[in-house]
C-alpha cells in the first residue's frame, strides 16, 4: 500500500515580496529549499495564516540567504508581503517507509533565517 505523507514544512515563512506580473510560482531562498528538503519546480501547498488561503504551486530558487519568499503570479492576490506562510510538500511512499520517514520541518527565523 502507498499513503501520501508530510515531506517538508517551512512554518511561518514571511511573504518578502508579491509579483503579480511574474508567470507563476513561488520563489523560496534556496539555503531554505536545502534545508526543507525542497527542489525546484517541486509542488507545494501554501496555507496563509493571516486570510487562510489555500493554494498549490511549484517552487522556483531564490537568492542563496536572501531570505525570500515571493508569492508570484495569480497567487499574488492570495497573499500580502508580511504574511505568514506554512509552504509543505508531500510525499507517496510504501506504508511500512512511511511510519519510519521523518520530514524536514523548519521555523524559520527573523527575515526567514535559519536559526
Amino acid at each position: 500500500m502507498q499513503i501520501e505523507v508530510l515531506k517538508s514544512k517551512i512554518h511561518r515563512a514571511r511573504v518578502t515580496h508579491a509579483d503579480l506580473n511574474y508567470i507563476g510560482s513561488l520563489t523560496i531562498d534556496e539555503d531554505l529549499m536545502d534545508a526543507a528538503n525542497l527542489i525546484a519546480n517541486e509542488k507545494v501547498h501554501i496555507y496563509n495564516i493571516n486570510n487562510g488561503e489555500r493554494l498549490n504551486t511549484y517552487v522556483i530558487k531564490g537568492e542563496r540567504g536572501s531570505g525570500i519568499i515571493s508569492i508570484n503570479g495569480a497567487a499574488a492576490r492570495k497573499a500580502a508581503i508580511g504574511d505568514l506562510l506554512i509552504i509543505v510538500s508531500y510525499a507517496v511512499m510504501d506504508f511500512e517507509e512511511a511510519k519510519v520517514f521523518e520530514p524536514a520541518v523548519l521555523f524559520p527565523g527573523e527575515n526567514n533565517k535559519l536559526t
